[in-house]
């Protein structure tokens, strides 16, 4: 494998499915419905329509299996969707 392309997750992901809800100020308050995609117990993945979230942004989110506040880590625009990974910081099972 690439050194480049080596897993860097400190955590197992599993897959899941299910509705998430991300919200923040940005002046104003934004909404963002998306497909969750995988879990971690400190993090998730999310598939959405919104290019404009940022690394970085603090969120709040909900979905099937927790909700609370996340970070975002990063951002893959592809053709179709835009991926989305984020760090939980806290959460409310």
């Amino acid at each position: 494998m690439n050194p480049r392309t080596q897993e860097k997750r400190r955590e197992e992901r599993r897959e899941a499915s299910g509705v998430v809800h991300v919200s923040f100020s940005d002046p104003h308050k934004v909404e963002i419905e998306g497909e969750l995609m995988d879990v971690s117990p400190r993090g998730f993945r999310m598939a959405h329509r919104w290019t404009s979230l940022e690394a970085g942004q603090l969120v709040e989110f909900s979905h099937v299996e927790a909700a609370g506040q996340a970070r975002v880590m990063w951002n893959r625009i592809l053709a179709e969707r835009v991926e989305s990974g984020f760090l939980v910081l806290t959460a409310q099972e």
